[in-house]
């Protein structure tokens, strides 16, 4: 397989970012007495999750930024919904959110960043 992964089969992309998404929405729907103790601060937990979720869209997808931070987006506030809503033991919390966006956020300006030092050279 291409050592580049947005010339990676379509499907190959697709099915790994299926893959991403179904461990980062059990990781937030699961009951919260499934779950180990966190290690870290939920806020930190967030951001590092939808860093890493929008991190593997813009590898697969670079000319698509818009459309992978919307989606990143749209699920984290869609998880918090849910979270509220749902008997998990779980609670939506808005700040959850902003973390969500704040990982979001810092992929972005990493993967700018980065392109930015492959066009100098």
């Amino acid at each position: 397989m291409n050592p580049l992964p947005w010339r990676w089969p379509p499907r190959a992309k697709a099915g790994l970012y299926a893959l991403a998404n179904l461990v980062l929405l059990y990781l937030c729907l699961a009951p919260a007495k499934a779950l180990p103790p966190e290690q870290m601060s939920d806020k930190a937990e967030h951001a590092i999750a939808w860093a890493v979720l929008t991190t593997l869209g813009l590898l697969f997808w670079p000319g698509r930024k818009v459309r992978v931070a919307a989606y990143a987006l749209a699920l984290g506030a869609l998880v918090e919904v849910l979270q509220a809503a749902l008997p998990l033991g779980r609670d939506g919390d808005w700040r959850d959110w902003i973390a969500d966006a704040i990982g979001v956020g810092l992929a972005l300006a990493v993967g700018a960043a980065l392109g930015a030092l492959a066009r100098r050279r």
